[in-house]
């Protein structure tokens, strides 16, 4: 069930996260469908994405253009009016993405290529290079556009937005971000541009 912006979990609220799932944000036919590792003990314990203080997917989206305004993880839903949604390759919440093994990284995966051929997003973005690499087997690839997409689905690997990610301030996150947002809108002719510069 997922909570208020003003809910802020227990360490009991958090144990008892472990191993949960959390809904997808998705629609079909959207501009980007982010893809996260797998939902933290926060995200399980109150519902919302990517919903840990520090985690820096929200400023990022905000910062590169995707959102008017920052929004907060209980406005997830407030996403589908852009064209974006929320998914993960692993749904089961863990206190660090390190607890999966590769074995759920690579059903993930597969369950993914299902999901994006349902849904038919014009761009998938995966938010973490070595869940990618695991997922779909493609150990050398760097953070930008994948050559190789998903039927008309763009597939795109950028850094994890974590706090806990430090080879990646937030200006440098949104940076990648932007370059999305930007091809993507060239891609379908345009788009809202909320860029704050």
């Amino acid at each position: 069930m997922a909570r208020s912006a003003a809910y802020r979990p227990t360490p009991a609220d958090l144990a008892a996260a472990e191993g949960k799932t959390i809904p997808d944000v998705v629609a079909p036919d959207l501009r980007v469908l982010f893809c996260g590792i797998n939902p933290g003990l926060w995200s399980g314990a109150t519902g919302h994405h990517f919903a840990r203080p520090g985690n820096r997917f929200w400023p990022a989206l905000f910062r590169s253009g995707f959102t008017p305004r920052l929004f907060r993880p209980d406005e997830q839903e407030e996403l589908l009016t852009l064209g974006l949604g929320i998914t993960n390759v692993v749904p089961r919440t863990t206190a660090k993405a390190a607890e999966l093994s590769a074995d759920e990284l690579r059903d993930g995966g597969r369950a993914l290529v299902d999901r994006v051929a349902r849904y038919r997003p014009r761009a998938l973005a995966v938010l973490g290079i070595g869940a990618y690499r695991t997922a779909f087997g493609h150990p050398g690839i760097t953070v930008g556009r994948r050559p190789d997409g998903l039927g008309t689905t763009e597939v795109w690997v950028l850094p994890n937005p974590s706090g806990l990610n430090a080879h990646y301030t937030l200006d440098a996150l949104a940076a990648e971000f932007r370059t999305l947002r930007l091809e993507v809108e060239r891609l379908t002719g345009g788009g809202a541009d909320h860029c704050t510069g």
